[in-house]
């Protein structure tokens, strides 16, 4: 959202859209950088003491570890020379015949990185046949917001000071992506364990903690199977009936 939101305000200096969303695409800069400086205070620690299956469950890699660097810094310095960069070549490009379709080019990479954003939350969810851990408030206020943009977009004018074609295109995207949303939400709620009562995941719960308890009490006690099997082997020895033809379970 940072990056998207920065391609659009130098996209507003070609295309001259509303004010209303070059304000929204500040406002969004001013709430994702305080959202980013939490996020990295408060971070865990990434040591293995702390996460000892995170080679196992963490994100994929990326090229130069983007986005994923452990130190603070890297982030800011992202930042800062992709914000500096663009004014350069903003610069550059201010007085040539190529301003207008380089503006225009930042305005679709920015809005269709914005619209994109739901894409790999809808994979998970399809993958796992839940959506756990994504709330259904967060998905109710994105359709209600999706509802008041595309009435404020298809409503203005699509000249200067209006909405651009590139907004109304990717919005309508975006919005379909949230209805997905809403609609895998509804389908398969947190997953299979939501259909289970509370009482039958406290059972399920119980039943494997008494079966791992019963396997370490089996480890920490080699013999306990051999002298279980004897002991039932003299019974039956007693009883006349260990040569017999048939079989029998000893339980």
């Amino acid at each position: 959202m940072l990056v998207s939101s920065v391609l659009k305000v130098y996209y507003w200096f070609g295309a001259h859209f509303s004010r209303s969303l070059l304000v929204q695409a500040l406002l969004m800069i001013l709430v994702h950088i305080t959202l980013l400086h939490i996020a990295l205070t408060h971070r865990p620690p990434t040591t293995a003491h702390h996460h000892p299956f995170a080679h196992t469950t963490g994100p994929a890699p990326r090229p130069f570890d983007f986005w994923q660097w452990r130190s603070t810094r890297p982030y800011w310095s992202f930042l800062s020379y992709f914000t500096l960069s663009l004014l350069v070549l903003h610069i550059l490009f201010f007085r040539t015949n190529f301003f207008t379709p380089y503006t225009n080019l930042l305005g679709y990479i920015a809005l269709a990185i914005e619209a994109t954003l739901p894409i790999p939350q809808l994979l998970a969810n399809y993958r796992r046949r839940g959506c756990k851990g994504f709330r259904l408030s967060v998905v109710i206020n994105w359709i209600i917001g999706d509802t008041f943009k595309m009435w404020f977009f298809f409503a203005s004018g699509s000249g200067e000071g209006g909405v651009p074609v590139a907004f109304k295109i990717c919005g309508v995207f975006q919005a379909l992506c949230d209805a997905g949303l809403g609609v895998q939400f509804w389908m398969w709620g947190d997953g299979p364990m939501d259909t289970l009562d509370a009482t039958t995941r406290g059972k399920l719960n119980e039943g494997a903690l008494v079966e791992n308890h019963s396997a370490f009490e089996l480890e920490q006690t080699p013999g306990l199977m051999h002298h279980a099997a004897g002991h039932a082997h003299v019974e039956l020895d007693n009883a006349g009936l260990a040569d017999k033809p048939y079989g029998m379970n000893v339980r």
